[in-house]
């Protein structure tokens, strides 16, 4: 078990459920659980959404991309900086949802400690996982894709590649904290993810689209 406790990161993709007074009411319910329950709870909205939320709540506002560009004549791309200047404190890299590659996620890495951003690199398998982890980032984030969005928890599911995962990563780099993502929808899916070594879980639609948040983000932090 960590000895921290472990966080929650709700990803809020682009769902109709997720940007505008959408995303506040995501939001707020999460800061009123994380309040209550004394978890961390990290909220990954869209781009237009970072410096309201970031203003608005006292939760910790990740980017859900960016790109390994420096400042410049970069049109269309995603820079740590302006992303740091909107209010974020981290992002995600390389999502199953905008995978990059292994040159792309190195530099967009390197991007954000520049900026100060923590940093959450998702994978697909163990392989992948410890190669990741050699890029030193804050978190690598184990989620295979084929349970993303399924309501089939990968905790239940595929057990195994979380606990490799975990070995996997801390062989390159104790340093590095692991999270559990995919189908992700309960306490008892975030408590099976911290026993198998995860420092958290990464999820979305199973709090996203849920017609009461604060209930689901409750019942996600009781067995913790």
């Amino acid at each position: 078990m960590p000895e921290e406790k472990p966080v929650i990161m709700i990803n809020f993709k682009t769902y109709n459920e997720s940007y505008g007074f959408r995303a506040h009411d995501i939001a707020e319910a999460a800061e009123t659980v994380a309040e209550e329950s004394g978890i961390e709870i990290v909220i990954c909205p869209g781009f237009m959404d970072i410096h309201p939320m970031s203003n608005h709540y006292r939760l910790p506002v990740f980017a859900q991309h960016i790109d390994g560009i420096s400042p410049g004549a970069h049109t269309g791309h995603i820079l740590a900086e302006a992303v740091r200047a909107a209010g974020a404190t981290g992002t995600l890299i390389n999502h199953s949802e905008r995978r990059l590659t292994l040159a792309d996620i190195s530099a967009a890495v390197d991007a954000a400690k520049r900026a100060n951003l923590k940093t959450v690199v998702c994978t697909n398998n163990t392989a992948t996982s410890g190669a990741a982890a050699a890029l030193s980032p804050d978190y690598v984030a184990i989620e295979p894709p084929e349970l993303i969005g399924s309501g089939i928890s990968v905790a239940t599911a595929d057990p195994e590649i979380i606990e490799n995962s975990v070995n996997a990563v801390k062989s390159v780099n104790k340093d590095v904290k692991v999270l559990a993502g995919a189908g992700i929808s309960s306490g008892s899916c975030v408590k099976r993810a911290v026993e198998l070594g995860s420092d958290g879980v990464l999820l979305a639609s199973g709090v996203v689209k849920a017609e009461d948040p604060a209930t689901v983000l409750r019942d996600l932090v009781s067995k913790i």
